[in-house]
């Protein structure tokens, strides 16, 4: 599945792309985000995020992008003394990755529709639930 949604999620042995960003529950926290370098039009958060569910926990392990100043976005800088990775302690939500082939392609979000989706559910960044559910039509899941 080519990673459309340019942030990566490695669970268990895979890398996936998510439809979620949990760092935006981190921006309510603390007040406000950044500002960041808008580099594409293609990304208006300005910033690509790297996930890792490692023993049940949700971690932010890279981060790529640049400050309006033209300083470079790393773990670091964002959260002084974590270089290599962040516990999301922040994050309660649902991320989906979505799996196999694209079957309706929408311009707008995280809208469109793959054959499959697997949902992970985390409170206060604990994963405590994970589903896989089919988007194929009846006829085809046979």
């Amino acid at each position: 599945m080519k990673n459309i949604q340019q942030t990566r999620l490695y669970y268990k042995t895979n890398r996936y792309g998510m439809t979620a960003e949990p760092l935006a529950y981190y921006w309510g926290l603390v007040g406000g985000r950044p500002k960041f370098q808008l580099r594409s039009t293609g990304l208006w958060r300005s910033y690509i995020g790297s996930w890792r569910v490692t023993k049940e926990r949700l971690y932010l392990i890279g981060l790529e992008g640049g400050f309006e100043d033209g300083s470079e976005l790393t773990l670091e800088a964002l959260f002084p003394g974590y270089p290599e990775r962040v516990f999301a302690h922040w994050f309660s939500g649902r991320v989906r990755l979505p799996q196999g082939n694209l079957i309706e392609y929408t311009h707008a979000g995280y809208a469109s529709v793959y054959e499959a989706d697997l949902f992970l559910d985390f409170e206060d960044g604990v994963l405590v639930r994970e589903e896989l559910r089919s988007n194929l039509p009846e006829a085809q899941k046979l």
